[in-house]
């Protein structure tokens, strides 16, 4: 499955891809003078500190409403049922001394992988628990905040190393499976995203910083 990440193309891909995570590669667009370039405003990467930070910042709230919602045995087996042990999550192999261009990659196929999920587990919430407005809104936000840190790091990606393309592997869809597993996948892909985000945050936000 092919997309065009949102900043360079309108979000109907990705509202796609947020329905039906799967296998694929994410497109940037390709040829001389990466497209991005001209899309990058002049603070890309001051907005792309603060969506980091932002994110970084809520995540365990959200985490822990969701565990909240979901009412028991989540509230009380958290720590059982929401080991993401045995889940997918992009691998995440750099730190702060790996090269720029690495750590722009890595993070693309974070947050991409992290978009579809906030997708996927939204759908679900929705017909779960649509009495849960905090809940539903924060997802909202979040995955919003998402979408435009994917816009900022495609821009980046395009006019500092004219990258086009990036394999992104995603998640497997919760579609079909029952109320119990889909409350759980989850609250598995958010006990990681909260992992996960923290050394994001520690590792990216020192290259954004100014030259």
């Amino acid at each position: 499955m092919k997309f065009v990440p949102a900043g360079v193309v309108p979000f109907v891909a990705l509202l796609l891809l947020q329905r039906r995570p799967v296998a694929g590669r994410a497109l940037l667009l390709s040829g001389s003078g990466c497209p991005g370039h001209g899309l990058c405003r002049s603070n890309v990467q001051e907005q792309t500190r603060r969506q980091v930070a932002l994110l970084n910042a809520t995540a365990q709230e959200l985490f822990s409403l969701y565990l909240k919602c979901q009412g028991e045995p989540f509230s009380s087996e958290s720590d059982k049922l929401c080991n993401p042990a045995g889940i997918f999550f992009p691998a995440f192999r750099v730190n702060r001394t790996s090269e720029r261009k690495e750590v722009m990659v890595a993070m693309y196929k974070l947050f991409a992988f992290l978009n579809a999920s906030l997708g996927n587990i939204t759908r679900d919430q929705e017909e779960l628990n649509p009495m849960a407005k905090e809940l539903l809104e924060r997802l909202h936000n979040t995955t919003k905040t998402t979408r435009g840190l994917i816009s900022n790091l495609t821009c980046l990606l395009c006019k500092n190393y004219n990258i086009f393309q990036v394999d992104v592997r995603y998640g497997d869809s919760s579609k079909g499976k029952s109320a119990f597993k889909k409350k759980q996948q989850g609250c598995q892909v958010l006990r990681k995203y909260v992992q996960v985000i923290g050394l994001a945050a520690r590792v990216l936000l020192p290259h954004l910083s100014p030259s």
